[in-house]
């Protein structure tokens, strides 16, 4: 019996992709985890390197670049595992985080995502969990103006309540991913996360956020570095999509 489905996508940058998969190489032996690896059509080698070095790895290979939703939920199909991790490339994890994670889902009947603290190689924590994106919140990070504070929910054990978490580590359950869907595949690329946890909320399930499981994130967003790429033209796509979905002002 497969306990954990764990999911990649990659495209292009097989030096993370090598460093991710080294990392998880503890968990992989297992023998109730999988890894599912769906790579939107790389042309670095990622795809060979894949297969000949981790070949316990579960890989599908896109012939073009479907986008974010679209190659994860490939990988929800494939995955036979009570819990579902995604995780982006760039992510080096260890056995603690996962597991840990594991047991809060395990312990908390109400709760059908959970994620972990994110730092950079250097130990700087990273923003994991956001207010939903907004017309006017995005417009006041473009313009780096004050952002609106919240004030999230901290339960007994420390663990926090937030709106949303970012889809670099998210790990949920099969009945919640069963009784809400697939990510919308209408989002290329961001905010499919926001999306699929205003979802959740939505059906009942609690999204929680743990501060003390940690794993490392390189966090190497293209459309931070060129807004007017074509990434970026399909990041703000999405966002209008969302904005329209939900009738997001703020």
């Amino acid at each position: 019996m497969i306990k954990l489905s764990i999911i990649i996508l990659t495209w292009n940058n097989i030096d993370a992709t090598r460093q991710c998969l080294s990392s998880l190489l503890p968990v992989m032996e297992r023998s109730d985890v999988e890894t599912i690896v769906i790579d939107n059509a790389s042309t670095d080698g990622t795809q060979e390197a894949l297969r000949r070095e981790f070949p316990q790895v579960r890989l599908t290979c896109n012939s073009t670049n479907r986008g974010i939703a679209a190659a994860r939920n490939q990988g929800f199909m494939r995955a036979t595992g009570a819990k579902l991790l995604i995780l982006d490339n760039d992510t080096i994890v260890n056995r603690e985080a996962i597991e840990g994670m594991e047991r809060y889902l395990d312990e908390h009947s109400d709760v059908g995502l959970c994620a972990c603290r994110m730092t950079d190689a250097q130990g700087n924590q990273q923003p994991s969990f956001r207010a939903y994106p907004g017309v006017r919140s995005k417009l006041r990070s473009i313009l780096r103006l004050q952002r609106r504070k919240f004030n999230y929910k901290t339960d007994a054990d420390g663990s926090i309540e937030p709106l949303y978490v970012i889809g670099a580590c998210q790990m949920m359950k099969r009945e919640a991913v069963s009784q809400i869907g697939m990510l919308d595949e209408a989002i290329f690329y961001g905010p499919e996360d926001a999306d699929y946890c205003l979802r959740l909320r939505q059906a009942g399930w609690r999204i929680k956020y743990l501060p003390q499981y940690s794993i490392i994130h390189a966090y190497q967003r293209a459309t931070a570095r060129n807004p007017f790429s074509w990434l970026g033209y399909k990041h703000i796509k999405g966002l209008l999509h969302l904005y329209t979905k939900y009738r997001r002002i703020n």
